[in-house]
């Protein structure tokens, strides 16, 4: 087997800096030493619990992924990352609620080590919630320029070869790509001159890219998917992912959406709506938040059913979607799918889907695939936006004017693809002819 790229090794440690040290990023590095103590399993992790099929059926090569590919170790994982709180991992894991005291106890001292960075932070983005452990630079390159410093310190002080920066923090207010987006020469000036239309998390991106550490949006952000921090990470060579980590409902909906346009059945409506309490649903309480989450979610299945190639069953579909904040059920999000299909003839049938997930359960496996295959591009040379990460986001960046893949079966087999492109393998494309022609 012969390699396609000259991958570097995962020697030495992997740091893990995590922009919002809440619900999902504690529920992920809990999770995480869980594991590797082998107090629980990292169940929904294709890292760490899938398989990939290789060659010809016939030749029964399944290995798992993490033997397949040279991933970094779990025990190589040292986490950091920045709050608006000051509260420990063990402090904001014990609030968030997620996990059970019990396990958390055992992971006690290890959490606890694990202290939030001041965090760059603007109420103007965020309304419903108030910032007291923050940075106050005195101009936006200033906080860029302040993140590098806590990534280098970071990486002294902890011994990491490596680092990723995933994005587990709030979802912003809603904001359109505005000239000083366009290229990296305006954002930099805006960024010196404290321009309005640059977000925190933009903030992040540009500090990690500089840095030359690869860059996860977690959500429906702006982020990293403007043309000005495309060109940076190609520049340095940096690998960028997101957006918008893709668990709940909208996980639901690309595996319904697909089957249902696969058969061919007709759609009339279909209707969204959530309740969740945690930090996540306060934020996207106020409408401006909720508007980023969703044009995020509305996105998902336009661009599945194809309504211009199909307009008899898709073309007259009505989409709703709809977020409600509810304290009392914490991270226990509950969601509610009434979808108005129709069949042969036009007849008239309905599907209805009642969901009641734990959205961080559902995220932390996303985040550990992502760092662990963020990284791993990194090493093999890979550049700018990685579109085979699809699989694990709401709203896939692409190249500007490329349409995302939704489909998560089209993206599994793309994320597949990938991996056995990057270790000299042949990709399969599932025809299986040469089988039957073989016996003629």
């Amino acid at each position: 087997m012969n390699l396609k790229k000259n991958i570097q090794k995962a020697n030495g440690k992997l740091g893990i800096l995590i922009p919002g040290l809440g619900a999902v990023s504690t529920t992920f590095i809990a999770g995480t030493l869980a594991a590797r103590k082998g107090i629980g399993q990292p169940i929904g992790s294709i890292t760490q619990m899938g398989r990939i099929r290789l060659g010809k059926r016939t030749e029964n090569r399944n290995p798992a992924i993490r033997d397949f590919v040279p991933l970094a170790s779990l025990n190589d994982l040292v986490f950091g990352g920045w709050d608006i709180t000051p509260d420990n991992a063990w402090e904001a894991a014990t609030n968030a609620g997620v996990l059970d005291t019990e396990l958390l106890v055992r992971l006690k001292d290890e959490l606890e080590a694990i202290r939030p960075m001041k965090a760059v932070f603007d109420h103007s983005f965020v309304k419903n919630l108030d910032g007291e452990h923050v940075k106050h630079e005195k101009t936006k390159m200033d906080s860029a320029k302040a993140l590098m410093l806590d990534i280098e310190q970071f990486k002294q002080k902890n011994g990491c070869d490596r680092m990723v920066m995933v994005w587990c923090a709030s979802t912003e207010v809603y904001v359109e790509q505005q000239e000083i987006h366009q290229d990296l020469d305006k954002f930099e000036k805006a960024l010196r001159d404290n321009h309005p239309a640059i977000a925190p998390s933009m903030i992040y991106a540009y500090a990690a890219i500089q840095s030359g550490i690869p860059f996860i949006n977690g959500a429906p952000n702006l982020s990293c998917d403007i043309p000005a921090i495309v060109e940076l990470a190609n520049k340095l060579k940096v690998p960028i992912a997101g957006k918008d980590f893709k668990t709940g409902q909208t996980l639901m909906k690309t595996i319904l959406g697909p089957g249902l346009k696969t058969r061919l059945i007709g759609i009339d409506g279909w209707f969204s709506t959530n309740i969740l309490g945690n930090r996540d649903g306060k934020v996207l309480d106020d409408a401006d938040s909720f508007k980023t989450k969703e044009v995020s979610k509305l996105s998902v299945l336009e661009s599945i059913l194809e309504a211009e190639l199909y307009p008899e069953l898709y073309k007259e579909m009505y989409h709703k979607v709809r977020i409600n904040y509810y304290p009392p059920k914490g991270d226990d999000k509950e969601s509610w799918d009434n979808i108005d299909i129709f069949g042969w003839l036009g007849y008239k049938m309905q599907i209805k889907v009642n969901f009641l997930c734990k959205d961080s359960i559902l995220a932390a496996p996303v985040v550990l695939d992502l760092v662990l295959f963020i990284d791993l591009a990194h090493r093999a040379q890979m550049k700018g936006i990685q579109e085979w990460l699809s699989f694990y986001f709401k709203s896939p960046q692409t190249l500007q004017g490329l349409p995302p893949i939704h489909d998560i079966f089209q993206q599994k087999i793309k994320l597949e693809n990938t991996l056995r492109h990057l270790m000299g393998e042949k990709l399969i494309n599932h025809l299986g002819l040469d089988y039957y022609e073989e016996e003629q």
